[in-house]
């Protein structure tokens, strides 16, 4: 794997290159948001992971955040802060961001956070079957069709574009079982892998910005269940 760290702290760098390195990981440093940028427009579809500090010189990590998602819609991005704002937290994944760890962390479990959205990115790889659409699309409802292999999303065949890693985990985890309704921490454990303990605003920020991106393209989808979750329902569409 290839990482990008975005990470002012040197001493945190350190530290982490021996985890990486037991990882037989290749790891690339930025110490500021410019340099970031400049590595990543460098080469950017290289990156199989990127880790962003949000408090960063030059320039805001939210900015590189904005700057990098202008470039690649797809590159797994995990955002490191100290801040104790949720907002903060909610804001990154709003703008993109995957997932989030807070400062102080442990590398083991920066490691398998990690893990476990580059095992969700990376899932269902290899060569669809263009004849037969049937097999090509695993999940197909009256309105969608959507695939792991190929990570395509396409509403009354419009193609839903620009979806994150983790929004098209979370669109298939509802998907796949129409009218299912499912609770918040329900969905932190399907889609995220671990507990989020008790933070359901981060289900509540991959939904805002997956419903957002539908309304482009076609009919709204997901619904909320007041007091419950959510759940997929395009059967009363027209």
């Amino acid at each position: 794997m290839k990482i990008l760290m975005i990470e002012d702290n040197k001493s945190v760098c350190e530290m982490m290159s021996m985890f990486f390195e037991k990882e037989n990981w290749d790891a690339t440093y930025a110490y500021d948001g410019e340099e970031a940028i400049e590595k990543f427009k460098a080469a950017p579809n290289s990156w199989d992971m990127i880790t962003l500090d949000l408090n960063l010189p030059k320039m805001d990590g939210m900015q590189v955040n904005a700057e990098i998602r202008k470039i690649s819609k797809t590159v797994p991005i995990i955002i490191l802060t100290a801040r104790d704002s949720e907002s903060d937290q909610v804001l990154g994944l709003e703008m993109g961001a995957d997932d989030y760890v807070v400062k102080p962390f442990s590398p083991i479990t920066l490691i398998a956070r990690i893990k476990a959205l580059h095992r969700r990115a990376t899932i269902g790889g290899g060569t669809p079957n263009q004849d037969n659409t049937a097999e090509k699309f695993d999940v197909v409802t009256d309105h969608l069709k959507l695939s792991t292999t190929t990570r395509e999303v396409f509403l009354d065949d419009k193609p839903l574009n620009n979806l994150t890693p983790k929004e098209f985990d979370l669109l298939k985890t509802l998907a796949q079982k129409p009218r299912q309704v499912f609770s918040r921490e329900q969905l932190l454990q399907l889609v995220w892998d671990y507990e989020y303990y008790g933070d359901e605003r981060t289900v509540d920020a991959h939904i805002k910005k997956i419903r957002q991106k539908i309304e482009k393209v076609g009919p709204q989808v997901i619904q909320t269940v007041w007091g419950v979750g959510y759940k997929f329902d395009d059967s009363e569409v027209k």
